[in-house]
């Protein structure tokens, strides 16, 4: 806790050095949306359209757990009349920098232009004993990567569209609106994207890190094991040669390898086993193709189908 304040005093010290400034910004024409990741961005800009302006912190191609503050993120959060975050610790090794160094009390947790997007989200993976490093880095209120689940973005979406209401109450049923369109799209699409994945429920996968335990459980697949021995600690030998005996003795078919992790551990038990490596987006933007949340679901869909049939 305390190297942690010496950094932020370091980190304020720094956006002042970079021309932050010091004074609050007024409201603008439209309402300023930052979000810690891009999947919320797009959210956002579903839901609001024309009446927001929309920025996320992490690129679809970086691993949210750990970005770099930066003070662009700072006067990007200055500036910001609503901060969205995932919550349930994702972002909890810098987070606080970008609010405090921003000073911009609209953001500050508790106001209204603070919103925790985990909450009505139904945590999977709480940790039922008490927690410590050695565990690896398990988050103590549940596994954050819950908008992998489509079912979970329609409550996101909602608590989106309640908070942009209470902004900007005069766009109320525009964002209602959107909102309505949004939940017909999901589903729709969850027929969609069930239909192409039901021959392979109660299918066994191997992942790299616990980023899938949602969307495996929405669509009804089995997440076997991980490459990583426990959570944010890389493969190890050890742990690799039972992966592949577990790979083995069950047939597992498809090693699910995030965009964000490297693939030569997932590329070494294919090659001991035949199994087939899978390499998907986990954001929006994770590939130029993700172009929104619906089209991220897509990518992973399809490509799951496509290394299940090889």
């Amino acid at each position: 806790m305390v190297n942690l304040k010496r950094y932020i005093a370091i980190f304020l010290f720094i956006c002042l050095a970079a021309g932050i400034p010091a004074r609050p910004v007024f409201a603008q024409k439209t309402i300023q949306v930052l979000t810690t990741t891009p999947d919320l961005k797009s959210i956002v800009q579903l839901i609001g359209k024309d009446k927001v302006e929309a920025a996320s912190i992490a690129a679809g191609t970086e691993n949210p757990h750990f970005i770099t503050p930066k003070p662009s993120f700072v006067i990007k959060a200055r500036k910001a009349d609503l901060f969205i975050r995932s919550g349930l610790a994702l972002e909890a090794s810098w987070e606080s920098l970008v609010i405090e160094g921003a000073r911009n009390p609209k953001i500050q947790v508790g106001n209204i232009g603070h919103l925790d997007a985990s909450e009505g989200i139904l945590a999977l993976e709480i940790p039922a004993q008490t927690i410590d490093r050695s565990m690896g880095d398990v988050h103590a209120f549940g596994n954050p990567h819950y908008w992998l689940d489509p079912q979970n973005a329609k409550i996101i979406a909602s608590a989106i569209t309640r908070r942009l209401s209470e902004l900007s109450s005069e766009d109320a049923s525009y964002f209602q609106d959107n909102l309505s369109g949004f939940h017909r799209k999901i589903d729709e699409k969850m027929k969609e994207w069930s239909g192409v994945l039901a021959p392979y429920r109660q299918e066994k996968i191997i992942t790299y890190h616990k980023t899938w335990s949602y969307f495996a459980d929405r669509f009804g697949l089995i997440v076997a094991d991980q490459l990583e021995p426990k959570p944010g600690i890389p493969p190890s030998p050890t742990h690799l040669k039972g992966v592949v005996e577990l790979v083995k003795r069950e047939n597992i078919k498809v090693i699910l390898n995030e965009n964000i992790y490297k693939d030569n551990a997932a590329e070494y038990i294919a090659g001991k086993t035949g199994a087939t490596v899978v390499v998907a987006p986990v954001s929006v933007g994770g590939v130029k193709e993700a172009e929104d949340y619906f089209a991220l679901i897509d990518i992973v869909v399809q490509k799951l189908a496509k290394g299940f049939k090889q």
